[in-house]
C-alpha cells in the first residue's frame, strides 16, 4: 500500500461536498514500517508515527476535536483485506470544514515527515453519527 499526499485534494473535495454541518470521525487503520525512514532512522516505525500523533492530538484539540480511541489491531473476525493493519483510531472533528481547517495547516504540514517515516499504509474513513 502506497502513502499518498496528506491529504489527497481529491479526498478531501469529496468529503467537503456534504452539507452535513454534525461532527466527522475519521476511522484510521494503520500500518506501520518495521524501521522507520528519514528523519526517524533508528527507532520504529511506531515510534516515529508516535511524534505525529501526540503532536497531532495537541493541534485537534486545540481546535475543538478529540481522540475518541486508539488500540492495536489483534486480528480479522469478518472481512477481507490484502492489509493486516496494526492499529485503528478514532479522531473526532467539529465538522468537516475544521478537519480541512487542520489537515491543511502548516502546523501539520511540519509534522508530517514523522508520519511518512513510520507509515507503511493508512486507510482514512470518514464517518458520521447515526441519528
Amino acid at each position: 500500500m502506497k502513502i499518498s499526499q496528506y491529504p489527497n485534494p481529491e479526498g478531501l473535495s469529496a468529503l467537503m461536498t456534504s452539507e452535513d454541518p454534525s461532527p466527522v470521525v475519521m476511522l484510521n487503520l494503520l500500518k506501520f514500517k518495521a524501521k522507520a525512514d528519514a528523519p526517524d532512522e533508528g527507532i520504529s516505525g511506531v515510534e516515529a508515527y508516535s511524534k505525529y500523533a501526540e503532536a497531532m492530538r495537541r493541534i485537534v484539540e486545540g481546535e475543538g476535536g478529540r481522540f475518541i480511541w486508539t488500540g492495536r489491531v489483534t486480528g480479522m473476525v469478518i472481512g477481507e483485506s490484502d492489509v493486516d493493519f496494526d492499529m485503528a483510531a478514532l479522531v473526532e472533528y467539529p465538522s468537516r470544514q475544521a478537519f480541512a481547517r487542520i489537515v491543511q495547516d502548516a502546523r501539520v504540514q511540519s509534522i508530517g515527515v514523522h508520519r511518512a517515516a513510520g507509515l507503511l499504509g493508512q486507510w482514512l474513513i470518514a464517518t458520521t453519527h447515526t441519528k
